[in-house]
């Protein structure tokens, strides 16, 4: 699902962009929101009504993995990353552990 696959969908599909909508952050910029909510809009139909709490809370995983460098078990992980397929973020944040800024600066 492309940026123009998610403005269709949402033309196409008013009641449940609104719905999506209201579970945007109130503090979630639109660079921050749009991607997360393409990936609530792409995994909507593997999840039945008695478990949007658990699609929202993979999408706040991968938004939060992506934008502010949570880590979470790898198994986790795993299965946001597949479930992102696709989506692209612009100007997402690279993120060093400490580990890897510690041997970087070990190697100068």
């Amino acid at each position: 699902m492309s940026a123009d696959d998610v403005s269709d969908f949402i033309r196409q599909n008013r009641d449940v962009a609104k719905q999506v909508e209201t579970h945007r952050g109130h503090w979630e910029s639109n660079k921050h929101w749009e991607p997360r909510r393409e990936f609530i809009l792409r995994n909507l139909e593997q999840y039945e009504d008695d478990q949007l709490d658990h699609l929202l809370a993979m999408s706040m995983v991968w938004a939060n993995n992506v934008f502010l460098g949570c880590r979470y078990n790898t198994e986790l992980l795993e299965k946001v990353k597949e479930m992102s397929e696709g989506i692209e973020v612009e100007d997402a944040p690279v993120f060093k552990t400490r580990d890897e800024i510690m041997k970087q600066q070990q190697g100068r």
